[in-house]
């Protein structure tokens, strides 16, 4: 199976938006109303060009399953935030596999590509398998806080990986496939 991410062009707009507004993923984001075409064409418009954000679009065995959005990208810090975003319709029962795949390449592409020191996240505590998913890959809870989100106070777990972090656990990863 393979897993790859490239830039988002103007033929992935209407795409990025549907996967973004699957009923899921919505109930899961900080935006959890459904966005409209004329408020998406807004952001894409906003991001495209911007030097601090980067939009990519997540293929999984070579067809479009997915987004991943850097943001606050800080080449003199090397930090950056991230989000993502999977068509689950379209992956049907591969969606666990995908979305595995999907944190090992943007985790990758933050730090090889990037040249990342730190990449960090936000999560909805309620959103356990996500939180999760993401210590398993070696992101830590680095604080919380409390998000209002429709007007729905919501607890937020922000979540860090480090380079030096993300080849610990590269390399544990490796030994326990020795075994």
């Amino acid at each position: 199976m393979t897993a790859a991410l490239r830039p988002a062009t103007e033929d992935d707009v209407e795409d990025i938006r549907r996967w973004r507004n699957h009923p899921s993923a919505r109930a899961v984001s900080f935006t959890q109303h459904e966005i409209s075409p004329a408020e998406h064409r807004a952001w894409w418009s906003a991001v495209r060009d911007d030097p601090s954000r980067r939009v990519l679009v997540y293929e999984y065995n070579g067809v479009a399953a997915g987004s991943v959005t850097y943001t606050y990208l800080d080449a003199g810090a090397g930090t950056a935030k991230w989000g993502c975003a999977l068509d689950v319709d379209g992956l049907g029962r591969d969606v666990l596999p995908a979305w595995l795949k999907l944190e090992g390449v943007l985790i990758d592409y933050a730090f090889d590509t990037l040249g990342l020191s730190v990449l960090g996240g936000e999560v909805l505590l309620e959103n356990k398998q996500v939180w999760q998913l993401h210590k398993r890959f070696g992101f830590t809870e680095a604080r919380r806080y409390t998000q209002e989100i429709d007007g729905v106070p919501h607890e937020v777990l922000w979540m860090e990986l480090t380079a030096a972090d993300r080849a610990s656990v590269r390399e544990s990863a490796k030994g326990k496939r020795r075994k």
